[in-house]
């Protein structure tokens, strides 16, 4: 009796994990999922209540044109911060109404907007200095372990409701030199 009540307990318990997953969490909000090295992305994205694959939960204002002053602040809290690498559905730059779910690394914030430069695997630069992309290696972020870099010539504003999971945190040095690069970016701007 005592084993048939345990496994009802496991059974149940385990139940309950998974519709938390797909369902959420008690309060009607998605949980975030945090990237452990070496799992695999998926490739929809999880919004807010009402959105589905490729919906922002509310509409875009465009990319940040201002000054940006890039601040290292990763917080192990479970919440978007400056410095972490994040998963987010980014609007393509030519049509807002389009995009592509991508990592980001986060650099400030514009009011209740989170600012992020996107990351790519794709080498711009073979080789070369390429003003538009900072590399910055491997990292968590890539589950396949392809170097990545910093396109820095574009600043996107990201919601923090519309960030699926955290990637990784980028060390501080490499922030710094994403950093340098950018303010010499936007001061040709």
């Amino acid at each position: 009796m005592a084993s048939d009540t345990h496994l009802l307990g496991r059974l149940l318990k385990g139940s309950l994990g998974y519709l938390r997953r797909i369902v959420g969490a008690p309060d009607g909000t998605p949980r975030r999922r945090s990237l452990k090295a070496g799992s695999a992305a998926k490739a929809g994205r999880t919004g807010g209540a009402g959105t589905g694959v490729g919906q922002l939960s509310r509409p875009y204002p465009g990319d940040f044109r201002g000054t940006v002053s890039p601040r290292y602040s990763p917080n192990p809290d479970g919440k978007p911060d400056p410095g972490e690498i994040v998963w987010s559905w980014v609007p393509y730059e030519e049509d807002y109404s389009q995009g592509k779910d991508r990592p980001v690394l986060l650099i400030g914030r514009d009011g209740g907007w989170l600012l992020g430069l996107m990351l790519t695997s794709k080498d711009h630069d073979n080789g070369r200095r390429s003003d538009g992309y900072v590399d910055i290696g491997t990292g968590a972020w890539d589950p396949q372990g392809r170097p990545s870099e910093v396109k820095v010539d574009r600043v996107v504003r990201i919601n923090p409701a519309d960030v699926r999971r955290e990637g990784a945190v980028l060390d501080k040095r490499t922030f710094q030199q994403v950093a340098r690069r950018l303010d010499g970016q936007h001061d040709r701007a």
